[in-house]
């Protein structure tokens, strides 16, 4: 029979604290717990976790286990010694004739079976008298220019843990209804807390973290907190100057044109961005000159008069 290292089962030292024992058990129950951890060895694992602990928590246990432990070598099949019966009783409660399927032939050999049996059913990944908070989930949701630009209230639906009693988890889809907050940015989180999954023996639930995506817009496009927009112009709106209206994402407002505008200058609107409450974006005008085409007579005509009495090179400066 293999001798069971129940400290290095826990990751923990053999002059541990139960504390520390305790902590360490706590840890790797949540990690490899079967309704948790979907890994094939998940569950055999999970077991010899649960009867390590079963062990090292029980002050009478742990004694004779070191006992015996200090005799042992590497290499070496273990047998308890023959007067192990005798010098570990349980009155009664243990069955030397009966072996637990949820016990090592380790332990059956040391302990015994009828009492401290586990399964995944009946057996939380903590001690019953303890409170386990539950885990933070992490979503991401998707929103539009405009709901951050005003505010907004989404419904989403995600799968949540949910603690059905005595160690059982499922995993169920709910729908919760989101306030998006005025002027929230790409990548910020909202917090909602105690809306993550449900906490192992009436423990306090998770915390629910939402990054916030944007959505592609047809006209805008994002940087922190800065609205961009490309403005298609006339090139006598440029030459001469002009009052445009140009969307934004809170109506449309009247931009005025300076004459002799250029293509890629850029204007902006003031406060016309994702504002927040202590925060406060912008949208930027981007011009971009549209040459009408020249498909009649007449409009080919204005061209070349234009061409005569405005001689203009925009190429000077490259040479040659």
């Amino acid at each position: 029979m293999d001798y069971k290292d129940y400290y290095k089962i826990l990751h923990v030292g053999k002059d541990a604290s139960q504390e520390e024992i305790k902590r360490a058990y706590r840890k790797l129950a949540r990690k490899f717990h079967p309704d948790v951890n979907k890994n094939a060895d998940a569950e055999a694992k999970f077991k010899e976790i649960n009867e390590a602990y079963e062990v090292l928590k029980d002050d009478e246990k742990r004694k004779a286990y070191d006992n015996f432990g200090n005799n042992w070598q590497a290499g070496q099949e273990f047998r308890p010694p023959p007067d192990w019966e005798s010098r570990f009783s349980r009155g009664g409660q243990g069955s030397r004739g009966t072996t637990s399927q949820h016990h090592s032939d380790f332990f059956e050999s040391l302990f015994g079976g009828g009492r401290g049996h586990f399964t995944q059913e009946n057996f939380s990944p903590f001690d019953q008298e303890e409170y386990s908070r539950g885990h933070d989930l992490h979503a991401k949701v998707s929103i539009t220019l405009e709901d951050s630009y005003h505010g907004a209230k989404r419904t989403i639906t995600l799968n949540r843990t949910v603690d059905e009693g005595g160690g059982r988890l499922s995993i169920q889809p709910q729908s919760l209804q989101v306030t998006i907050p005025k002027g929230i940015v790409e990548g910020q989180q909202i917090r909602l807390e105690g809306q993550g999954d449900s906490g192992y023996a009436k423990g306090q639930r998770g915390n629910l973290f939402l990054e916030i995506v944007f959505e592609p817009h047809r006209l805008f496009t994002t940087s922190k907190r800065d609205i961009y927009l490309v403005l298609p112009v006339t090139p006598w709106e440029a030459a001469l100057g002009a009052s445009i209206s140009v969307p934004t994402l809170g109506g449309h407002v009247d931009l005025k044109l300076p004459p002799n505008s250029q293509s890629g200058q850029k204007l902006r609107l003031k406060g016309r961005g994702l504002c927040s409450k202590n925060h406060i974006g912008h949208q930027y005008v981007t011009l971009a000159i549209y040459t009408p085409e020249a498909r009649t007579a007449e409009q080919r005509e204005l061209y070349e008069k234009m061409a005569r009495i405005m001689p203009y090179n925009p190429r000077s400066g490259f040479g040659g």
